[in-house]
């Protein structure tokens, strides 16, 4: 990351100048760079996340790590010329349809690139109208294989479903877990998606699928679902869902008496996960993308210093959330693949990123010809005396 870090150090004058958040136009058609009130260069990156929502607590996450990113690189260098980052941060409000507008409305500020979603059902209800308006994103934690399939523009930073539902079942049977029961929310691509890769995976190993349980969104009651599966006594519940859903199925089941291993993916590493459920998230199990304890580089050494009192700022617990680490990272693609393309031209940007190679935090990045980074490794997690504990890393051959 020395270009990173080089090009950072010509931006301290720009950092410090205050409240000029300018109106960028096009300076040509796929270009979205533009002069500030006060003659600077600058050039806008889209911050397409819920802060508000379902994923409202997950979101707001993600933009802390992309917000601390550029605190910390304020600028690029294009063509020798200094531009100042300014993020445009919209709202998708855990809505597809609410995403749809967040979408139009980056488009109409002439981003050059855009980060997140941090859900994969927004992210693929958006991805058209970035296609079309041929601005690359870069999805910080979205897992669904389909945000990025069929559209060119899209990439993403962390691995994907197929994997993490793979990791999550050979844990299991690695772990003498021979029956599962699942639950899912319908009508969300990341929770059925990953159920349905984990059943896969499961089955393939010679497990047994007990119950196949679904709930609608903004559901509270989950006795009914619950006391089917306790009647099947699965040895594991795997239940990816929402950081608002979780501690209700944690806790209904622990009420009811069920005491199977409760397990998940990358959306319950959220300490409020911890706070709402309280001593009934005692032994929980899910995989993530990230652990602070095992800093890949010098450039993740360095995040964790930083971003730990940046945290504190900002009244959020003193433990980085691998989705933060992740915004971290997309922002860093993002800026690479800009000083690569030495262009403001956003169809450039997105042919630097199909060769881009970015050292983070979260380990190297690099994406496939599908715009997915190649990701091997997954973190595997619990819940131990109120709070979260490395259990192991998976990869899947």
């Amino acid at each position: 990351m020395r270009t990173i870090q080089s090009f950072a150090r010509f931006s301290l004058a720009a950092c410090m100048i205050a409240g000029v958040l300018s109106s960028c136009g096009a300076s040509s058609q796929g270009s979205s760079a533009g002069a500030g009130a006060s003659g600077e260069k600058v050039l806008k990156i889209g911050v397409f996340e819920p802060q508000t929502g379902e994923n409202g607590g997950g979101g707001f996450q993600e933009v802390l790590g992309i917000r601390y990113a550029n605190q910390k690189y304020p600028s690029v260098k294009i063509g020798g010329e200094d531009y100042r980052i300014q993020l445009v941060e919209v709202d998708n409000k855990s809505d597809k349809t609410e995403a749809v507008t967040a979408a139009q409305k980056l488009v109409s500020e002439k981003v050059s690139v855009v980060l997140g979603s941090y859900g994969s059902g927004v992210s693929i209800a958006a991805g058209q109208y970035f296609s079309d308006a041929q601005i690359p994103a870069i999805g910080c934690s979205c897992t669904n294989p389909q945000v990025t399939q069929g559209n060119d523009f899209y990439f993403r930073a962390c691995f994907l479903d197929p994997f993490q539902g793979t990791v999550m079942a050979n844990y299991a049977w690695q772990n003498g877990m021979k029956s599962a029961a699942i639950i899912t929310q319908l009508g969300d691509d990341y929770s059925s998606g990953l159920g349905s890769f984990f059943r896969d995976s499961f089955k393939r190993l010679g497990g047994s699928i007990t119950n196949e349980e679904q709930f609608q969104t903004n559901q509270t009651d989950f006795k009914a679902i619950l006391g089917n599966i306790k009647n099947s006594n699965p040895d594991i519940i795997f239940a990816p869902s929402s950081i608002t859903t979780a501690p209700n199925i944690i806790k209904q089941a622990r009420e009811l008496g069920i005491t199977s291993v409760i397990a998940a993916g990358d959306t319950w590493e959220n300490a409020t996960i911890i706070e709402n459920a309280g001593a009934t998230a005692e032994g929980i199990v899910f995989s993530t993308f990230y652990d602070e304890g095992a800093p890949a580089n010098e450039e993740g050494t360095q995040f964790i210093q930083g971003f730990k009192p940046f945290l504190k700022e900002n009244d959020q617990p003193d433990i980085i959330p691998a989705v933060s680490a992740l915004g971290y990272d997309s922002y860093l693609t993002a800026v690479k693949a800009i000083e690569a393309a030495g262009s403001t031209d956003t169809a450039a940007i997105r042919d630097a990123l199909k060769s881009v190679t970015v050292e983070g935090v979260t380990g190297t990045i690099r994406f496939d010809e599908n715009g997915d980074a190649e990701k091997d490794m997954a973190f595997i997690k619990t819940v131990k005396n109120g709070a979260f504990q490395f259990l192991t890393t998976t990869s899947v051959e």
